[in-house]
């Protein structure tokens, strides 16, 4: 009841699994649960002055709900072309689009720009598309230095155990999410990293 509550508040459509366009390296569409952003925001990391970029963003939910809540200005990138086209209809119906952006990239290939100092996932792709993403965000770490906050929502195990190895990266705090959800899920948390 409450995704469609946040989606119909937010003016715009995000509900629904797609795994159309899923292969190995690249996992389905599925949106962070608005109880998950929720925590998200209300948890004080993002505000108005910061730029998050959401990779693998999908319809946008994460990009409208937490430009929405804290103010900030979002980035949203999507290798998928047809639910790119899904998230620029949402902003073009969502009155909480105006620090929304969006683009049709390969996350890979994506030049991090200086103004991000927020970055999402939730799982988007695999570990071997990670670690080129980690790449792209460090080069641009050391082009313009900055404190960078980078947030895994429900991690796998390899996602943490490659995290760990990047010298550039400190772990800096979790969100737990477990007690929203039944049943006892280790991964049900957003793990914070600082660069």
């Amino acid at each position: 009841m409450k995704e469609e509550k946040w989606d119909k508040l937010l003016q715009i459509r995000t509900t629904g699994r797609d795994d159309s366009h899923a292969d190995q390296y690249r996992y389905p569409y599925e949106p962070t649960p608005y109880p998950v952003l929720e925590r998200l925001a209300n948890g004080g990391y993002i505000r108005k002055g910061n730029t998050l970029l959401d990779y693998g963003c999908g319809k946008g939910r994460v990009d409208f709900f937490l430009s929405w809540q804290t103010r900030c200005r979002s980035i949203g990138i999507e290798y998928d072309e047809r639910i790119y086209e899904k998230a620029v209809e949402n902003q073009n119906m969502s009155s909480a689009s105006g620090r929304v952006t969006f683009q049709a990239v390969d996350a890979g290939e994506f030049p991090v720009p200086e103004s991000v100092d927020r970055i999402y996932f939730f799982n988007p792709f695999s570990l071997e598309i990670l670690q080129k993403v980690i790449s792209r965000i460090r080069d641009s770490y050391y082009e313009a230095p900055r404190e960078i906050l980078l947030f895994f929502y429900y991690p796998s195990d390899e996602y943490i155990s490659f995290l760990m190895t990047v010298n550039e990266l400190t772990f800096y705090d979790e969100i737990d999410c477990g007690d929203l959800y039944d049943g006892k899920d280790s991964r049900e948390r957003i793990v914070i990293f600082k660069m």
